[in-house]
């Protein structure tokens, strides 16, 4: 078996268990530490860029990380909250599956495509950028989302 097809069977189950996180997290309450923390833990993986193969150049960092913000549009128009019993909920939303699971299918098309030109750790450098690109203006916009309705929850009303 090699480093393609395992790498790809491991996205496959990173994208089912975000889903699942995602479905149980719109059951209870969010708050700011729960939006920015896992891009924050995230960029660890950048210390793959240390070594030497899962560098990259310059113009694939601008169109990993151009596709990565393009593919963050989509994540940021199916994240939506709201205030339920007084708290701040992440509202569930079918469509975030279902494009949860199409990124997931154009990545591995991607993966398959690139993997007969790219080297393996180039291309999976790549593929963390792309990820990272996606997560963090996502998650940026979620943040500005729940901070508006945390200040709206949190008025003080007038007597």
């Amino acid at each position: 078996m090699n480093f393609v097809v395992i790498s790809s069977i491991g996205a496959v189950f990173m994208g089912f268990f975000a889903l699942f996180v995602r479905m149980k997290a719109a059951k209870k309450p969010t708050n700011a530490l729960k939006i920015i923390m896992p891009p924050v833990f995230m960029s660890s993986g950048a210390l793959m860029y240390i070594v030497p193969d899962f560098r990259l150049t310059p113009l694939e960092i601008v169109e990993v990380v151009t596709v990565g913000m393009l593919f963050s549009i989509l994540l940021i128009k199916t994240s939506k909250f709201e205030i339920r019993d007084n708290e701040i909920y992440l509202k569930r939303s079918k469509a975030f599956a279902v494009i949860l699971i199409g990124l997931l299918v154009v990545r591995l098309g991607l993966k398959t495509v690139l993997s007969s030109t790219i080297d393996f750790g180039e291309l999976s450098g790549m593929f963390f950028l792309l990820a990272f690109s996606m997560i963090v203006p996502w998650r940026i916009a979620m943040y500005r989302d729940y901070k508006n309705l945390y200040k709206q929850l949190n008025r003080v009303k007038p007597i």
